[in-house]
């Protein structure tokens, strides 16, 4: 009996308000939940927690999207990109104009080749065809110096010269961008640390956030719709997910309510008062 089939999926998204986590969640629990529907089979589909690297626009991300959309073609499902630009399984054939995709942003890529459309795709079309003999890309897929930099070669002259330069494995683009995402990284960090020193567990964070409302801790727990209530559990939910990093099924056994209700809570709009906890 054959093994099982694991298959790599990559995907070049633009974050907005909400977090890259929080739509990656909607994402993959809703594609599960049709998945098992329509194979009428139970339990998970993805083996492991996505990975996620930062890039910075310039100058990764055409690189980006030209090494993924010829991934194909480099694992030998596709011979040549004649196949490509109609294969459906890429973004690919949505930016040639083969295929209609209504989700997918290509204008962004297109612009960078050209104002008018037709003009844009073959700019585009040329600069994916120059990709196909550059096989695989370290610089894209290394470790951190190398993403930094773009390429060894740029690491070794600034080792030579003694020069020290920002890198991150999480992060695609110059030192100057790495040095900024990990300070805003480390404000952040420190903020969540500030909190979760004054608030060691659960229930005396429920007690503060009860108090704090004007409401008893029977009432946060009680299930009811009453809008303070309401607006105590969600700030309450918010803080304990979001903020300190509880699992989502632990809240909801405090509060005696479902899993799902308050992942929905931690992750809609988030509340005003809520930095004020920090």
């Amino acid at each position: 009996m054959p093994g099982p089939s694991y298959q790599t999926i990559h995907l070049l998204v633009r974050t907005g308000n909400q977090p890259l986590s929080t739509n990656m969640r909607r994402l993959l629990t809703g594609y599960v939940i049709n998945f098992n529907r329509r194979h009428k089979r139970y339990g998970h589909l993805f083996q492991n927690r996505y990975k996620s690297i930062i890039c910075e626009d310039d100058p990764y991300l055409l690189e980006l999207t030209r090494y993924i959309h010829l991934n194909p073609l480099r694992a030998g499902i596709l011979s040549n990109k004649i196949d490509l630009d109609t294969y459906p399984w890429t973004g690919h054939s949505a930016i040639v104009g083969n295929l209609k995709r209504g989700w997918q942003d290509t204008d962004t890529i297109l612009a960078y080749f050209g104002r008018r459309r037709r003009e844009a795709i073959v700019g585009y079309n040329r600069f994916v065809e120059q990709g196909i003999m550059q096989g695989k890309r370290k610089e894209l897929v290394g470790g951190g110096l190398i993403r930094s930099l773009g390429g060894w070669s740029q690491v070794l002259s600034l080792r030579r010269k003694g020069e020290k330069v920002a890198s991150d494995q999480r992060i695609l683009g110059s030192s100057e961008f790495v040095k900024t995402l990990l300070k805003e990284g480390n404000e952040q960090e420190k903020k969540t640390l500030r909190f979760t020193t004054k608030v060691a567990d659960l229930p005396l964070l429920a007690r503060q956030v009860s108090s704090n409302e004007g409401i008893t801790e029977t009432e946060l727990k009680s299930g009811s719709r009453r809008r303070k209530i309401s607006k105590a559990r969600r700030l309450f939910c918010q803080l304990s997910v979001v903020k300190i990093g509880y699992p989502g099924a632990q809240v909801a056994s405090l509060l005696g309510v479902s899993t799902s209700a308050v992942v929905r809570a931690a992750h809609s709009a988030e509340l005003p008062e809520v930095e004020n906890y920090l």
